[in-house]
């Protein structure tokens, strides 16, 4: 089943963990303090990024967590808003290659 996959900005991660985990009801499947969060629930795919780049609270970009998709993918609509297409494995893998020491709950 496709997720849909949201990315925002933070500046606290901590703050942020708390939060989202009271919304969405679950923890994330990851985190990396200060940097990175992960949630996936049945319905969405949600992920918190530090990024300085930009502002706490703004849309990173959007996106598909699909398990029919063969490679990962990333283009701009209409809006210039980027859609990012993927299988779990391949947001994983990214996560890894940025942070190789992260820990991946997996469903």
């Amino acid at each position: 089943m496709k997720r849909i996959h949201i990315a925002l900005s933070t500046r606290d991660i901590y703050a942020s963990v708390k939060e989202y985990s009271a919304r969405l009801g679950t923890e994330p499947v990851t985190v990396i303090p200060g940097e990175y969060a992960l949630w996936r629930t049945d319905t969405i795919n949600l992920s918190l990024r530090n990024d300085p780049a930009v502002p706490a609270g703004s849309l990173r970009h959007l996106g598909w967590e699909d398990p029919e998709a063969d490679d990962f993918t990333a283009q701009k609509d209409v809006n210039g808003i980027l859609w990012e297409h993927f299988a779990e494995h391949h947001q994983n893998q990214e996560i890894l290659d940025i942070w190789p020491d992260a820990q991946i709950r997996t469903e």
